[in-house]
């Protein structure tokens, strides 16, 4: 073999182990493959139907509740829509420690794409539904501070058309005041209780109507696959990836990190990177806010919600509404607990935490190395060391998850 033979086969040996070391794909264990294969999109299996919603999955309604998304006019000064908070060309979250609508909110928008998957809403999980969590927002002060009967005239003066070939002939409301709820400030609140059972329960029941079709519209919400997904793909089929799929080293280093002895797995597992369940992390309150327990907050609150899934206006049947009949309601572990939120896209979304109390990736890593006592409740992490290529490693991974963006 000539010398330049000899040199061109050493490039391709190069080439070849280059594109090994570059995808880690030859390296990873039967166990390794097997849990990378859980964590693609395509290990997400469909939609369940919503039992608690008979529309949950009607375009039609999907349609309107996108109108009703979008449209400002569902607010107290006519400029807070639900996608205020919730900006489609930012995963549906508005980039903010403190979400911003009438006034300024406690909590942190979280992105919206799937979140028809998880059985709990919110960050502290105070609602067991997306149709019931839709309405929330639209009565809460700091958010849409409108009221259930204002809601009502919005529908009738502008979305009656979408309404009526819904759910049919729109109650009257000539004889009810501009605004009345339970919810409102203590004219409405005075008004509400003015109205006889018959008017509240027809509002109330246009109110739902709202909340079922915006849920429907959110179900329609979904994550894309990214470079992660592809790439996890191929590994589970026992294929190395093409050059278009392949992970570099230090993205290999980190999803090796991320289902490994960092543990971000035990909470952030499956195809949402999240275990739908509630934590306490040990992330600290943020000053100035009122107290904020989580999950042990609203336990009371939820059972007693007229709009949960065994409420009079849930379609439920007999047999459904499990995750709401069997779930914990006295546990130490539920102080402080918050919802696991999903690693897709996080890498480009700070700030981070329930509150917006972590400012960058980096920062989140120095709290679940530290792993701090909480300020009450049962911490739920154990620290765990990274070095300086660790840290590199594990943001590099997250930022796989991004959703990639075409070019024009």
């Amino acid at each position: 073999m000539t010398v330049g033979r000899r040199l061109a086969a050493l490039l391709c040996l190069g080439s070849a182990l280059f594109a090994l070391s570059a995808c880690g794909e030859a390296d990873f264990s039967e166990e390794e493959r097997r849990v990378i294969a859980t964590l693609s999109l395509s290990a997400l299996g469909e939609l369940p139907p919503d039992p608690s919603n008979r529309f949950s999955d009607d375009p039609q309604a999907a349609a309107f509740g996108e109108a009703l998304f979008f449209d400002t006019g569902m607010s107290a000064n006519g400029e807070v829509a639900c996608a205020t908070c919730h900006l489609p060309e930012r995963q549906f979250q508005d980039d903010l420690a403190l979400s911003q609508g009438i006034g300024t909110t406690h909590r942190r928008s979280m992105p919206l794409a799937n979140v028809a998957y998880s059985p709990w809403q919110f960050w502290d999980g105070r609602k067991d539904s997306l149709w019931s969590q839709a309405l929330d927002p639209i009565e809460d002060a700091a958010e849409h501070g409108f009221d259930r009967v204002a809601v009502a005239h919005r529908v009738a003066s502008v979305h009656s058309e979408g309404y009526e070939a819904l759910f049919g002939p729109l109650p009257a409301l000539d004889e009810l005041p501009g605004r009345a709820g339970p919810r409102g400030d203590a004219a409405a609140r005075s008004a509400w209780e003015a109205l006889s059972d018959g008017e509240r329960r027809s509002v109330d029941v246009l109110y739902v109507n709202v909340g079922k079709s915006l849920d429907a519209f959110l179900r329609t919400i979904r994550h894309q696959p990214t470079r992660f997904d592809r790439f996890a793909d191929q590994v589970a089929a026992g294929r190395g990836p093409g050059e278009d799929v392949a992970l570099t080293p230090l993205e290999i280093e980190g999803l090796r990190l991320f289902i490994g002895k960092a543990n971000c797995i035990d909470c952030h597992n499956g195809p949402r990177f999240t275990d739908d369940h509630f934590h306490n992390t040990g992330v600290p309150p943020l000053p100035g806010l009122p107290d904020d327990r989580g999950r042990a907050g609203i336990i009371e609150r939820l059972l007693d919600d007229p709009f949960n899934c065994l409420g009079e206006f849930s379609d439920a049947g007999e047999g459904d509404c499990a995750e709401l009949r069997f779930m914990v309601t006295d546990s130490p572990e539920l102080e402080r607990a918050f919802k696991t939120p999903s690693l897709r896209g996080a890498a480009s979304r700070p700030p981070y935490m329930h509150s917006g109390q972590i400012a960058t990736l980096d920062e989140v890593i120095d709290h679940y190395s530290a792993a701090p006592e909480p300020v009450s409740g049962i911490g739920q992490i154990s620290p765990v060391i990274f070095t300086d290529r660790g840290r590199q490693a594990l943001i590099a991974f997250l930022q796989t998850l991004d959703e990639e963006v075409s070019d024009p």
